[in-house]
């Protein structure tokens, strides 16, 4: 399948229908709990952090020429739906906002790279909820998802983007320096707002046991 009628395909009405799609199906296993039971409030909480993930990740601070973008701490918002519900609902959550991106702003040169780009990407920020009932979870459990997404994302660049890479750069190099420019950064300032224990009591109200 070529560049072309994949980038055409998640462009067209078809294409986002079926993303759509796949979107509500993922938000409704989300609202599964590990008893196997429907809880409509996780997926209206989810639904909320989703909101709000997309708003802040509109707010760009720095914006990268090949992809990528340092945002108002939209990375943390995400990261909060497996924190306070589970890695399960976090890795979905992620995966259905990684479809929802692609949505609004596809780039697509091969299959493998729409599913690593987008929803694994996404979705891999969801494994810090594995943390979420540690010692400093909450920033622990950022950093892992963090480094999570920027690991699927690296290895994307070093298939697909490696033609992109600056003088004095390889495939493999570039991509880890590339990414890290604007993640690092967000990564940075966000855990700096973590630290402060007002701001992890707060989410603490909402979470799930």
């Amino acid at each position: 399948m070529s560049e072309e009628i994949l980038q055409s395909f998640f462009e067209s009405v078809q294409g986002q229908i079926t993303t759509v799609a796949v979107i509500f199906l993922l938000l409704a296993l989300v609202m599964k709990t590990n008893e196997k039971k429907n809880d409509v409030s996780i997926l209206v909480k989810t639904s909320i952090l989703l909101a709000v993930t997309f708003v802040l990740n509109q707010i760009t601070l720095l914006k990268m020429p090949h992809g990528g973008s340092i945002t108002a701490f939209s990375m943390v918002t995400l990261f909060l739906v497996g924190y306070l519900f589970g890695p399960r609902q976090g890795v979905l959550a992620g995966m259905a906002y990684g479809l929802l991106d692609l949505t609004i702003n596809p780039y697509v040169v091969h299959p493998i790279q729409m599913l690593m780009d987008y929803p694994l990407a996404f979705g891999a920020i969801g494994i810090g909820g594995l943390l979420r009932n540690q010692k400093y979870g909450m920033i622990t459990g950022y950093l892992i998802g963090v480094l999570g997404r920027y690991l699927v994302i690296v290895i994307s660049g070093i298939i697909f983007w490696g033609m992109y890479a600056a003088e004095g750069f390889n495939a493999v190099t570039w991509s880890f320096f590339y990414n890290m420019t604007y993640m690092l950064p967000e990564a940075v300032t966000t855990v700096a707002i973590l630290m402060i224990p007002q701001v992890r009591n707060l989410f603490d109200r909402f979470k799930m046991e």
